[in-house]
């Protein structure tokens, strides 16, 4: 039998909206401040309140609206930039206590680490270290955090997001027996890590609603129910967790590919929503580029407007070989668009998928293959990267960005979708 792990989870408390209040020289833990762009309609997401406006009942990703008219906060537009420099800086904190490969960033607010070889180094308790470590960061940063040590990845996580809220020190423990003990009967399903409300309420129906339901309930109902995914879902009752820190550094997944989507700021017509796939399958060869990759075959989903209930168009198409061709693949993505879009129906959502994508020097050619017109595009596109890189994503850009409703060179100035700071 193997050794005992020890798992530390910390979570960066509130983390945009902590980095925007100590920005401002204020305690993150006083301060009402939500992190909103205001220059979006009232219905934008906020994508953090601060800890003293979650005491008072606000949801951390509620709309701007949902606030309570009561409650004075300052309104942060976000900074993407400036919320990865202190996520860096956090990790470098880490890196002082524990080594790279003990540690697995999780977001850009939360790690795990193995510190079951660490204990005796440090002459300390889990718990010792735990608090030694988040009160550097609170020290370097100015950062509140909140942790969870477990038994195992998944308890450690359970620790954190349940327990460690009803502490003084913010830091929570828990094995198989405490988990059983304490959680149990913990309502709703909903705080466990992987239970959304879709398979709460599936749960819910059947009559389960707590963990101890789940433990004794008849497995191969919830086979019937969940697949493969009640194998999951039964081990999390007992508070097993099979996964460790090695398998997840070793792991190597079968298949790749690289993908982007979008929300649209308002209702797109059949033409334009064309031309945001195309532009979107320009950016994505520039990726595949930078990464030296091919790509076999491209998956389209678009999503119609939220006015009107239409089934989501969805189709891929397999390209003739493996390719970084942006003129390939943009006319690849054209046709499957024209193919699957209804042009009646105005377009709100478009995601795109490059499937199967390989090394580009494992390439294989057709018999129909141009090799020099397929260099001559390549050192064009890679010419552009270059030059997008030292200068900025917009130092370059396509004629139809320049189009009304094009959204390329705006998300060029952002970082997942929000303003960068920059």
């Amino acid at each position: 039998m193997g050794k005992t792990r020890t798992y530390i989870c910390i979570d960066l408390k509130s983390f945009y909206a902590s980095v925007e209040c100590r920005e401002r020289n204020l305690d993150p833990m006083r301060t009402n401040l939500v992190v909103a762009d205001p220059e979006r309609t009232d219905k934008t997401i906020c994508l953090a309140v601060s800890p003293s406006m979650k005491a008072m009942g606000v949801p951390g990703r509620c709309r701007v609206f949902e606030i309570p008219r009561g409650i004075s906060y300052i309104m942060a537009p976000p900074r993407m930039q400036l919320y990865i420099d202190y996520s860096a800086e956090i990790y470098s904190v880490y890196l002082r206590y524990i080594a790279r490969e003990d540690i697995h960033v999780y977001s850009i607010d939360e790690v795990f680490m193995d510190v079951t070889d660490y204990l005796s180094l440090y002459q300390a308790t889990a718990k010792e270290l735990c608090k030694k470590i988040m009160e550097d960061v609170l020290k370097t940063t100015g950062i509140p955090a909140a942790a969870g040590i477990g038994s195992n990845l998944y308890l450690a996580k359970i620790a954190m997001d349940i327990t460690g809220k009803h502490t003084s020190d913010r830091i929570g423990m828990l094995d198989e027996d405490t988990y059983c003990r304490r959680l149990w009967d913990h309502r709703p399903l909903t705080d466990f890590w992987r239970i959304g409300s879709g398979i709460s309420s599936r749960l819910e129906k059947i009559g389960i609603r707590t963990m101890r339901d789940i433990a004794h309930t008849n497995e191969d109902m919830l086979y019937r129910m969940f697949g493969i995914d009640a194998e999951l879902l039964i081990d999390h009752a007992w508070g097993r967790e099979t996964v460790t820190m090695e398998d997840i550094k070793t792991y190597q997944p079968k298949a790749s590919s690289v993908s982007s989507g979008q929300v649209l700021s308002r209702d797109y017509d059949f033409k334009e929503g064309r031309m945001i796939a195309r532009e979107m399958a320009d950016t994505l060869c520039l990726e595949l580029i930078a990464g030296n990759l091919l790509t076999e075959s491209v998956t389209l989903h678009v999503g119609y407007s939220n006015r009107l209930e239409h089934r989501s168009a969805h189709g891929t198409v397999s390209l003739r070989t493996a390719t970084d061709s942006s003129r390939q693949i943009m006319d690849a993505v054209s046709g499957l668009y024209e193919q699957i879009v209804n042009p009646h129906i105005p377009v709100r959502r478009i995601t795109l998928t490059f499937n199967r994508v390989s090394d580009r020097d494992c390439r294989q050619y057709d018999l129909f293959y141009d090799a020099e017109e397929a260099e001559r595009e390549y050192r064009i596109q890679k010419t552009v990267l270059e030059i997008k890189n030292r200068f900025g994503k917009n130092a370059l850009f396509r004629g139809m960005d320049l189009q009304e409703g094009a959204t390329t060179l705006e998300r060029n100035r952002q970082i997942g979708g929000h303003k960068s700071g920059t």
